[in-house]
């Protein structure tokens, strides 16, 4: 099981010091793969719920830009694969997202995980110009507009949404024919979209039984689609809270171990704070006790 983690881009740590620090850093440990989330604004209000419970970010907090993130991460890295959990599709025009990822892709020379979902904020989807009640269908032709631009030499989509045609779109990416899409979450219409347009399939905030009952439901969509189960990665992000360190090295073993016998084959293990010192303490903790532990449990 890969075990990545989630680079530093908020609070008092959303600098270029901090974050390409615990890139190289990351990087030089082999982690398997550094990770963003995506908001470009924090409203005020929220009439919705935080999939993992309350969300942690003050609406004024420094947050940086994530695609942004991401590419600055390409620059300072070389092993790493660098992902998203997850990229919102509505936040950004089609064409304008499928550059910058293809340049991130470019970037890295071939790195890049595109993470992708729906979202669940509304005044957030709603401010960027996404219609919150269609955010389902806008994201199923947004996936067809990314993989027309990746792959087709004459990219052109006439949809509900967007329309374009007669246009160059170079270059393309790295990794073809395109670079490894993970849907996010786990509502049927979310099943649908990884079994028909992903490569992977991005859980969140799941215990290990609750992972294994999602993957019985999504097992089941991809066997009406006639897809092949064994061709859909399986990762998930998973905050390692305070709590569970407290308890040492072989407690965060202990549970990981259990996503692994489950079927995990990606694990985001979520531990950023303001301190970058005690982020550097966690990395080592995890990179020199507890990955080698896992990889033999």
């Amino acid at each position: 099981m890969d075990i990545g983690c989630h680079l530093p881009n908020q609070g008092p740590l959303a600098t270029g010091e901090a974050l390409g620090a615990f890139a190289r850093e990351a990087d030089k440990r082999n982690v398997a793969s550094l990770w963003v989330s995506d908001h470009v604004i924090f409203p005020r209000t929220a009439s919705g719920s935080y999939p993992g419970g309350r969300f942690p970010h003050p609406p004024d907090k420094p947050y940086l830009e994530p695609v942004t993130v991401l590419a600055a991460a390409a620059m300072v890295t070389s092993r790493a694969r660098l992902g998203a959990s997850v990229f919102i599709l509505g936040h950004r025009h089609p064409i304008v997202m499928a550059k910058m990822l293809t340049s991130i892709d470019a970037l890295s020379q071939g790195r890049l995980i595109v993470g992708v979902g729906v979202g669940w904020w509304k005044e957030e989807l709603e401010m960027l110009g996404a219609p919150f009640h269609a955010r389902g269908r806008q994201a199923d032709e947004i996936l067809r507009a990314f993989k027309e631009l990746w792959t087709a030499e004459n990219p052109k989509l006439h949809g509900e949404f967007f329309r374009f045609e007669n246009l160059g779109f170079a270059p393309k990416p790295v990794q073809k024919p395109h670079p490894p899409i993970w849907v996010g979450g786990d509502s049927p219409g979310a099943f649908r979209r990884v079994v028909t347009y992903g490569d992977g399939w991005h859980a969140t905030s799941k215990t290990p039984e609750q992972l294994r009952e999602a993957l019985g439901r999504l097992r089941a969509a991809a066997d009406a689609a006639k897809r092949p189960f064994d061709s859909i990665a399986i990762s998930l992000r998973y905050g390692l809270k305070d709590e569970l360190l407290a308890k040492g090295a072989q407690a965060v073993i202990d549970e990981l171990a259990q996503y692994k016998r489950v079927g995990l084959s990606h694990i985001l293990l979520e531990f950023r704070r303001d301190d970058l010192g005690r982020m550097f303490d966690i990395l080592g903790l995890v990179t020199e006790q507890v990955r080698p532990a896992v990889d033999r449990a």
